[in-house]
């Protein structure tokens, strides 16, 4: 098995904020598939900014184009040329598995006893380790360390057998979270794992052919027609102008990731069926039911938490406002100053109108605490600026256990909820007051049961058990 992959090189990147592993697209027969696999990805540049890529085939013959950096950087008019075909599958990557590297970006792309298989995948497997090291005991050579390359491994070994028959062995052999897209020369095949972890979804083109994606937003972008979720434990085989669907799981309850209406999607998006923006605003007119703080105004630190702000604000009867104004062209990175200006990457991206905050009682909304080191100091922002007092309601409850199914939650002894009650929480961060959503107010806002949803980062209730030595370097190092 050859893995097709770029020269290696390195871009680390941190974030404060949780993290999601990518988004993914496929395309198929269409005659502009790597156009609207690009316009694919654009929408889909929240969730995942390390990579992209995108691999097309005319049929015959498989074309490859994936670099470091944002969409926009990657591709280009003449790029998009070079990827010609009626088939395609793209790929954002923010990783959760694997090192930030060249050698990790996605789609993976192998050729195998003359045929190519490409994959790009969502998610997380939580028997990575395990399949990785029997791979490599029968003589696999792994090039990557990412979770999604043991995939194709288990197909090569599987490729003496019908191609159906390779994939339904190779897919029940995983574990874990996997909302994926595959591609050989003339299929394209959308995979969503049995518990429905990440969201995937169908539509169709507007002068023919088929689209899926991580959201329906994607499909706006291209003015494809929603069709309908792809369901968990759904195979949906793309091939012949035909879609024919293949089930090799037994059913079982669904583990939709809540975190997806809290954080990660887009707030145009419908995902698992129910519109994020009207979830995030129920969830603060459900906090403001939970928690009335006396407070001159409502706000949030845009773009985390508006649409609960809102909703907060109408319930409530109290004024909406933007207290901190938002820089829209702060790029990925930019130069450092001296250790002396403290909190710079804060102030960069959000400064406070000073005249209007001072002697304000503040009620800021916000969307989730993860470290807390990013609340500190925007907390602290607010006070420098004059706020007499300062109150933070959270759209969510205290997440207080790591994920293992795609979000790079950090281990439990940075979660600051998994150390601190909210007294101290609050206390920490320089606040009057803290509170955080209950849990049957943030299902509730959804429409949906608990029974629907995977909510382990805050209740610790894994649907699918995880290896708990697992961690985001546990496939190899970083490869540099």
């Amino acid at each position: 098995m050859k893995l097709l992959t770029p020269s290696p090189a390195c871009t680390p990147q941190t974030s404060l904020r949780p993290t999601h592993e990518c988004g993914v697209c496929g395309i198929y027969d269409h005659q502009d598939a790597a156009r609207f696999a690009y316009f694919s990805l654009y929408a889909l540049q929240h969730r995942g900014q390390e990579s992209a890529g995108i691999v097309t085939s005319n049929g015959k013959q498989v074309y490859n184009q994936k670099d470091m950096g944002l969409v926009a950087d990657v591709f280009s008019e003449e790029t998009l040329n070079k990827l010609p075909g009626n088939i395609a599958i793209g790929h954002v990557r923010y990783s959760t598995t694997g090192a930030s590297n060249i050698i990790n970006t996605q789609p993976l792309l192998i050729s195998h006893k003359g045929k190519s298989l490409a994959v790009a995948h969502n998610g997380n497997l939580v028997n990575s380790i395990e399949l990785r090291r029997d791979l490599e005991q029968k003589g696999s050579i792994f090039q990557t360390t990412m979770d999604s390359e043991v995939i194709l491994h288990l197909m090569a070994h599987a490729s003496d057998r019908p191609f159906e028959d390779a994939l339904q062995e190779t897919l029940t052999l995983l574990k874990g979270a996997f909302s994926m897209v595959m591609m050989t020369n003339d299929t394209l095949i959308a995979i969503r794992d049995p518990n429905g972890f990440r969201p995937l979804c169908l539509g169709k083109l507007p002068n023919g052919g088929y689209i899926v994606a991580s959201e329906t937003c994607a499909l706006d972008l291209v003015e494809a027609t929603y069709i309908r979720d792809i369901a968990p434990g759904e195979v949906l085989i793309c091939r012949d102008q035909q879609l024919t669907s293949i089930y090799p799981w037994p059913p079982c309850r669904s583990s939709f990731c809540i975190f997806e209406n809290v954080y990660f999607a887009r707030p145009d998006s419908d995902i698992f069926g129910i519109n994020v923006y009207q979830t995030r605003k129920r969830m603060g007119q459900i906090l403001a039911r939970e928690c009335r703080i006396d407070g001159d105004f409502v706000m949030p630190f845009p773009d985390s938490g508006n649409y609960a702000a809102i909703g907060y604000s109408q319930e409530s009867g109290i004024p909406l406002e933007f207290g901190v104004i938002r820089n829209h062209y702060v790029g990925r990175t930019f130069i450092q100053p001296t250790q002396s200006m403290r909190d710079f990457n804060v102030r960069v991206k959000l400064n406070p109108v000073r005249s209007f905050l001072e002697g304000k009682r503040v009620i800021i909304i916000e969307d989730s605490i993860i470290r807390g080191t990013t609340g500190k100091s925007r907390v602290r922002s607010l006070r420098n600026a004059g706020a007499k007092e300062v109150h933070m309601l959270v759209s969510c409850p205290p997440t207080r256990h790591p994920c293992f199914y795609g979000i790079d939650f950090p281990s439990t002894k940075e979660l600051i909820a998994a150390q601190y009650e909210v007294p101290a929480i609050a206390g920490h961060l320089g606040l009057d007051s803290l509170y955080y959503l209950s849990l049957e107010g943030m299902v509730e806002a959804t429409g949906m049961t608990m029974e629907d949803f995977c909510l382990a980062c805050f209740n610790a209730d894994y649907p699918v058990p995880p290896d708990r030595s697992f961690h985001k370097d546990a496939l190899g190092g970083c490869g540099c």
